[in-house]
């Protein structure tokens, strides 16, 4: 039974892996199963990442909220990107309402986390209709430029918190507090980046292990496995300790991997 919102947003990552599969990478194999000859179809996302084109659940209610019906009928006649980005819509749609299904009996605290980490991540819209690039995590995608130091975890910084590199494979991430190897050129390049929009900086969070509230110039890290920021003073954690590590799992999820 999922009890957290880190719970509940790893299903929903899961579930919403599944669709972008079938929206973007099987794209051909979807198109071939969403076929107009059949009835109703609908197009659901597992909670182990897999995707499945099939007939409505029969059960009345549902045992969760039920994905858009006939999906096939519009295959046809539209465009296939711009039937795709239909099917996306209503996928997001979908995915936000099993989440808050599955929330429902969480605090208020616990309902406003569990929205800031779906919001966190592009919507199946943004990433199919290109409006966001899909990285290899499904998660947002950095804005950062890439910068000459040798590879670590891209889950930190002393900068704006939703604004990293997201991927295993990136570079090291910027630190304007504090860093005076950027020139005034490469920081007028991160400058012209940020201007563009995107995610918001996170100031004011609180970390879900000690309770302090980030502010911009701070040092947080981002957990690997749940996606959660936590103070880098209560973790323990220093920019240079995880410039050298790989991945980083984060108390909660140490403790949950204990007990399972």
């Amino acid at each position: 039974m999922m009890r957290t919102p880190e719970d509940i947003f790893a299903d929903f990552k899961s579930r919403r892996r599944g669709i972008l599969n079938a929206l973007t990478t099987d794209v051909e194999e979807f198109h071939r199963q969403a076929d107009p000859d059949r009835e109703n179809l609908c197009l659901y996302g597992t909670n182990d990442g897999n995707w499945v084109v099939d007939l409505p659940a029969e059960e009345v209610p549902p045992e969760v909220p039920e994905p858009a019906l006939g999906i096939n009928f519009a295959r046809d006649g539209m465009q296939r990107r711009d039937w795709l980005a239909l099917v996306a819509v209503h996928s997001d749609t979908w995915l936000v309402s099993v989440a808050f299904y599955y929330g429902a009996r969480l605090h208020r605290e616990g309902r406003e986390r569990l929205f800031e980490l779906i919001n966190e991540l592009p919507t199946c819209y943004e990433v199919v209709s290109g409006k966001a690039s899909q990285s290899g995590k499904q998660t947002p995608v950095s804005r950062k430029r890439p910068s000459a130091g040798p590879p670590g975890p891209s889950r930190f910084s002393q900068h704006p918190r939703t604004s990293l590199p997201r991927t295993q494979n990136s570079s090291r991430p910027s630190m304007r507090q504090g860093d005076s190897s950027l020139s005034a050129t490469d920081e007028e390049a991160e400058d012209e980046e940020e201007g563009g929009g995107g995610y918001a900086d996170g100031e004011g969070d609180p970390c879900p292990n000690c309770g302090r509230v980030y502010k911009t110039g701070d040092f947080w890290i981002q957990c690997d496995f749940c996606d959660t920021w936590y103070d880098g003073k209560c973790v323990q954690m220093t920019p240079n300790k995880a410039q050298r590590m790989g991945k980083w799992k984060c108390p909660a999820c140490l403790r949950r991997s204990g007990a399972a």
